[in-house]
């Protein structure tokens, strides 16, 4: 290795370098299918698409009427952690949790490498492949090639197709008032790999976290008869938590103080490493949000871009805290308590 810290050639850090949600629902406005833009002769029915911004798009087989229904989704960051082998970890297990997250088992991963081949040296790069690789492995999905590009800041993710069975998916319009919400994952990853690239402190047990895949999450789920769920990401707890509630017409309710957070997060928000993906989380939901007498600290936590954070499910899971419930819809899409 190098020394290099591959967290500095960055602008920003893992989930935290996506889109704002506002800016990008701006984008993708109308380009659903449901409005026109599919396909005169479909191959399959969606089963799962852009209308309700879900975790992965998900489409029967037109010759296998009754069969397995194929998922497909992409994801790709760059640098969380400055480890390479870390990051391709954590990056495959993020791809992956998209395919969890809608009730799926993933099948083949294709790698997506973007790299500043003149900057960093590739035995980085291969790290990174070998981290994706044994993740990818773990999770019993192949591996098939990929694409890479020339690029003056390196990304890396991966594009995951995967199966599930279509009268048992995970969606974020399913929602039901009177249940509960169980998170699979403590949250406070964003802070902690934000005070990482700033001080190159290692968290190992937040590494440990979002390179854990959200398998035996969605089997629990599954197990359970939940039909409602989604992923914690960049946009957030209250992101994803908001998207889930108005795409399935409800109200959240989240106990602020039964959310679990690593050890160390409060830390490191009080000490001031909050991203601007954070931040920007947080602006486009507090409209939507009734936080009652909850202080700041505690809101930029509930909005805290994840990287490979866990599952949020409407069920009650063994051995996961329960966070919150639904309930009928009311003035506010989260209710924060």
């Amino acid at each position: 290795m190098t020394g290099k810290r591959l967290t500095q050639y960055a602008h920003g850090g893992g989930c935290a370098c996506k889109i704002p949600p506002g800016e990008l629902e701006d984008v993708v406005a109308g380009l659903a299918p449901s409005r026109g833009a599919g396909p005169a002769h479909p191959n399959g029915d969606l089963l799962i698409g852009l209308d309700t911004g879900d975790d992965a798009a998900v489409v029967t087989l037109p010759d296998a009427p009754g069969g397995p229904a194929v998922v497909a989704t992409a994801d790709f960051f760059t640098p969380v952690v400055d480890d390479p082998y870390d990051w391709g970890r954590i990056a495959a297990a993020n791809a992956l949790s998209d395919v969890y997250a809608v009730g799926g088992r993933p099948l083949v991963a294709v790698n997506l490498l973007a790299w500043p081949r003149d900057v960093l040296p590739f035995d980085l790069a291969r790290e990174v492949l070998r981290g994706g690789l044994d993740v990818a492995a773990q999770a019993g999905c192949h591996v098939g090639g990929g694409h890479s590009v020339d690029d003056p800041e390196p990304k890396y993710g991966m594009a995951v197709t995967g199966v599930a069975d279509p009268a048992r998916l995970l969606r974020n319009d399913a929602g039901k008032p009177g249940t509960p919400l169980t998170l699979t994952k403590p949250l406070g990853v964003g802070v902690l790999n934000n005070r990482h690239k700033a001080t190159g402190e290692v968290f190992p047990h937040a590494v440990a976290s979002m390179a854990a895949l959200n398998r035996d999450a969605c089997a629990a789920a599954l197990g359970a008869g939940a039909v409602c769920a989604t992923d914690i990401t960049g946009f957030g707890l209250l992101g994803h938590l908001y998207k889930l509630a108005r795409a399935s017409g409800v109200t959240a309710v989240i106990d602020a103080a039964s959310v679990p957070y690593l050890d160390g997060a409060r830390d490191a928000v009080r000490a001031g490493y909050v991203s601007g993906g954070t931040r920007r989380n947080l602006d486009w939901v507090a409209p939507r949000t009734d936080f009652g007498a909850t202080a700041e600290e505690d809101r930029l936590l509930l909005a805290d871009a994840q990287t490979s954070g866990g599952l949020l499910v409407a069920a009650e899971l063994p051995e996961h805290p329960v966070i919150g419930e639904l309930i009928p819809a009311t003035d506010h899409p989260l209710l924060v308590r």
